[in-house]
Parts: structure tokens; sequence; C-alpha cells
């Protein structure tokens, strides 16, 4: 039997589930219970599989539901894309792009593109938001993001991945620093000193607190800034060390009284990557958006 359902049915399935009971679900779709047991039932019918175990305490999802709630969680967020896009056309804007990115890519790569884009783009907007790569690997995957830009082996199935940049994160001490002359180092032993670090909220942050809490440690953080050139700044005063990435630490190298010592851990050599989840649906401007990133980025510097 062909499976016929709609927008309502996919609503109520959805506020069903979110409150665990049928009752509630109804009353969130302004039903009556009566017409929402219905519509439950001849969905269930229609599709020839169970979505939901009914018992006495409310209502749970069975291995076909839940598989259900996920794809109707995308159709109802695709719906509410789509009508702020057409929102767009209403306020004179011709597109919107969503897109996230790591902390690498957020202070060195995007700032020389994005311009280039947007000034032969003007009736496009991008709405531009740093994360740590496996929320936005999740976040593309959903269909929440049109773009995002991942770096490290975070796992991309399912999405088409187009390499982008390499870069390495590395470790800066002033010249003075007891570690400045050595050539390589583990994390590890690093993590001894104290550390000049980027705020809480950024994504590199986080990525080197787990670093250091996989190795039963913490980072002794002296300070906290909000860029690459003032942790620099602050790593030149002796405040403490820090890792950033090479592009990063080499440019400021140039004019500050800094070192770099190369990181041994496997983590810090980062090849990032392009994220979507189909070049082909893509609107046109965001396709070439995602061409201009990869066919232009090797001339960041």
């Amino acid at each position: 039997m062909a499976a016929h359902f709609d927008l309502p049915d996919i609503r109520l399935f959805v506020n069903i589930a979110e409150a665990n009971s049928l009752t509630r679900g109804a009353e969130r779709s302004h039903m009556s219970l009566p017409a929402a047991s219905i519509r439950i039932k001849n969905l269930e019918e229609g599709l020839g599989v169970k979505l939901l175990y009914r018992t006495s305490q409310g209502v749970t999802l069975t291995p076909p539901g839940q598989a259900f709630m996920h794809h109707a969680r995308l159709v109802l967020q695709q719906l509410t894309d789509l009508r702020g896009d057409l929102a767009e056309y209403v306020n004179g804007s011709r597109g919107h792009v969503r897109m996230l990115a790591n902390t690498t890519s957020m202070a060195e790569f995007l700032p020389a593109l994005l311009p280039r884009f947007l000034a032969s783009h003007p009736d496009v907007n991008i709405d531009l938001k740093e994360r740590l790569s496996n929320d936005i690997v999740r976040a593309v995957s959903e269909g929440k993001v049109e773009i995002g830009i991942v770096a490290g082996n975070v796992r991309t199935e399912g999405l088409e991945a187009i390499p982008f940049r390499e870069d390495r994160l590395v470790l800066v001490t002033a010249e003075s620093h007891e570690l400045a002359g050595r050539g390589r180092i583990e994390f590890s032993e690093a993590l001894a000193h104290d550390f000049v670090g980027m705020l809480e909220a950024s994504a590199i942050h986080t990525f080197l607190a787990q670093a250091a809490n996989e190795l039963n440690q913490q980072i002794k953080i002296r300070i906290q800034v909000g860029n690459f050139e003032a942790a620099c700044r602050m790593i030149e005063s002796n405040v403490g060390i820090g890792v950033v990435p090479f592009s990063a630490a080499s440019r400021h190298a140039r004019s500050m009284r800094i070192k770099t010592v190369e990181l041994s851990d496997e983590w810090a050599v980062r090849k990032l990557q392009v994220c979507v989840r189909s070049m082909q649906s893509l609107p046109a401007f965001a396709r070439e958006l995602v061409e201009l990133l990869v066919a232009e980025a090797h001339e960041v510097v």
C-alpha cells in the first residue's frame, strides 16, 4: 500500500514524539485527540510500520518511528528555510547562505575570501558562525546549514567533502622562553607551562581542552584573548605559551619576537575540508561560494 501523508501529519507526529504524549501532541497541533489518533493510525497503516509504542505513561518511538522523526524534522526545517529564503526575496535580497566554520578558517582564511564573494554577489547574505568540526558535520547533515568547513579526522560520511586547505597547529613561545629552542614537542609536555588561550566560546579552546582532558591534564590558562594576533602579543611578552595555527604564527613572527615549536601530536596536522550535503542541490549562489572557496583558497596569505 502506498503511503499518503501531508505536512499536518508530519507536524502532528513531531509534536506527539516531542511531548511523548498523544494528548499533548494533539493539543500542540490544535486537534482533538480522536482526530489526532485517526491521523496517526492512518499514517502507520499507510507506511506499513508501527511508529509509536503506546503505554499508560505515554508514547515512545519505535525504530521506524525514530527514522521517521529524523526525516520529519528535516522536512520541517527545510520548510522553515524555504520561508526564510522567500522572505529574502520580499526584502529585496536574492539569497541567504548559512555557513559554519572552525576557528582557523574563521580567523585565517575566510576573511580574505568572503569579501570577494560578497562583492560579486551584492544580493546574497552570509550567516557565518564558529563551531567545532563534529558539530559542523552534524549541522550540515541535518540541513541546518548549507556549507561547513571542518578540520582534522572528523567523519564526513554521507556528505560531499572537498579539500580546502592544509594547516597545522604549533606551539608559540617568546624568544626568551625555555621551550623556544625546541624543534618539536608533545602537547603533554607543554601543559606543564602557563598558557595564553583563546576565549572559551571559540572552537579551538574547546578542541585543546578536550585534547588536554584525554591526557588527564588541564591547560593552565593565565589569560584568554579574542584572536590569534592578541595571543601572539601576549606570548611575545612572556605571559605564557600558546597553540595557534602555523599560518597565523608565521605571519606574526615577522613582526614579533616569538618562536614556533612543532607539535608532535597527530591531531596537530589539520586538513580542512568544505562539506555540503549535495553540491547539485545547493542554490546556484551557494555553489558559486563553494567553488570560489576551493578555487581561490591557495591565494590566501
